[in-house]
């Protein structure tokens, strides 16, 4: 064996001196590199940047949040950068219709710039562009209170987040910013344009970061709202020539603000009864129930009374109908007693609360309630006394039914039932009730048992 040579006292300290370096060095850039954005270690779900074509109507995307704490969030909007070229301001808008219409848009405009920016002018008018912008775009509703509202029947999925989510019922503005907010929202629909956001129609806080956003252009910021627009063709000038409808819609929910909403609430509904008017902004935001299988337009609920009043038996009753020309509502108080199917048992209609009816086709729409629970301004909100029929007579009453829509559920022959499904609608040829009651007169109410928390309002 052949022996290898020492190394040399040069070529060690070479050795040395690399291996040295290769400790040191990335130790020292580890120590002096800059900070890593916290929100770097939080894994974004960016969802990849698409131009749709003009084809195809792009997709209005639900409000869903990426798993950011506040200031992460805005670091990361801090790093998303604004688009090159210019912002071309948005065309005036003027809104037509009469004047009962431009009211109820004025106030559902109202309420969105003062819930989405504050008593903050400002940020109201950059607010009211959007909205503005959004009307005028085919992939939204085509009016004002349609576009505020968008979804707004949801608990998730609403595009304004403040008509979803109980800030209605949380707080309430004072007389002085609400008139303020009607200012700015009246000037929008007169021709003002604010210029900085261009056609946005889409924008967030800078705490928080959509899913949605990454998809858009970043083109404007307002103080803590920064405002995004498609891309492609659907974010330029073009997009946005679709006429506006000027039938616009009752919003109940702004009843505790807007007289236009209070006052354009058709029929004896809980805003506007005759003895007096009241609202109830817990049943404006409750969430609404599905109808019974099989059977879209009937629902059998279980009410809240004790956060709910009575009133508002009847709004809850009309949303979860929403626009069905034809619907039933059943309420009950006690859960253990609300029935989960139809048709109902003679049982479970003696104990139903509430009851409402709606039946466009024969101009009817009427809400009743069980007086022997709660007290009610007139006899003619009250269920009629029940008595059962016996099946030959069932058969008989439902040949009889032409004179008005009954609320009589589609039941079997063999099972016996009140002589008022819904416990409030008379049937001609009746005998027993009508010798109880004159033609034409209310049946008489029973004295209260029971109120809930506004029954003393008369």
């Amino acid at each position: 064996m052949v022996a290898q040579p020492p190394l040399s006292r040069r070529l060690r300290a070479v050795l040395v001196a690399i291996a040295m370096l290769a400790i040191v060095v990335p130790s020292l850039l580890v120590h002096y590199a800059p900070p890593v954005p916290h929100y770097r270690h939080h894994r974004v779900h960016a969802v990849p940047q698409r131009v749709v074509p003009q084809a195809e109507l792009p997709p209005v995307e639900p409000v869903a949040f990426q798993d950011l704490d506040p200031q992460d969030a805005r670091e990361y909007n801090a790093d998303v950068p604004f688009v090159d070229g210019p912002i071309p301001p948005a065309r005036p808008f003027r809104l037509e219709g009469d004047p009962a219409a431009q009211a109820r848009a004025t106030d559902c405009l109202a309420a969105a710039v003062l819930y989405e920016a504050g008593d903050d002018a400002i940020g109201q008018r950059a607010v009211a562009q959007v909205v503005i912008n959004r009307v005028r775009h085919p992939a939204f509703p085509k009016t004002i209170c349609g576009v505020v509202f968008q979804g707004a029947d949801r608990t998730t999925g609403c595009q304004f987040t403040f008509t979803c989510d109980g800030a209605l019922v949380r707080h309430r503005w004072s007389d002085a910013q609400w008139a303020r907010a009607r200012t700015v929202a009246a000037a929008a629909l007169r021709g003002s344009v604010y210029r900085k956001v261009g056609y946005a129609t889409h924008y967030h806080t800078n705490w928080v970061v959509p899913y949605w956003q990454s998809s858009l252009d970043k083109i404007a910021a307002v103080d803590t709202h920064l405002f995004f627009r498609w891309t492609g063709w659907w974010g330029t000038a073009a997009a946005f020539t679709r006429h506006v409808s000027s039938d616009e819609p009752v919003i109940a929910a702004l009843a505790v603000y807007s007289e236009a909403h209070r006052s354009a609430v058709d029929g004896p509904g809980p805003m506007l009864q005759p003895e007096g008017a009241f609202y109830d902004p817990v049943a404006a935001q409750a969430a609404l129930p599905a109808p019974v299988t099989g059977d879209a337009g009937s629902f059998l609920v279980t009410l809240d009374a004790d956060s709910m009043s009575p009133d508002g038996f009847a709004l809850y009753a009309k949303r979860a109908c929403g626009d069905r020309s034809y619907c039933k509502v059943m309420g009950w108080i006690d859960p253990s007693k609300t029935p989960t199917a139809l048709p109902l048992q003679p049982a479970q209609i003696a104990t139903m609360s509430f009851s409402y009816m709606r039946d466009q086709s024969r101009n009817y729409d009427k809400a009743l309630w069980n007086c022997l629970e709660f007290r009610r301004p007139s006899a003619n909100q009250c269920m009629k006394a029940q008595t059962f029929l016996t099946n030959a007579k069932l058969r008989m009453e439902m040949l009889k039914l032409d004179d008005e829509p009954s609320p009589l559920l589609a039941v079997p022959t063999h099972v016996p039932l009140l002589a008022d499904g819904l416990a409030g609608v008379r049937h001609k040829g009746d005998a027993a009730t009508d010798r109880a009651t004159p033609p034409g007169q209310p049946a008489p109410a029973a004295p209260p048992l029971k109120q809930g928390p506004a029954a003393d309002r008369n």
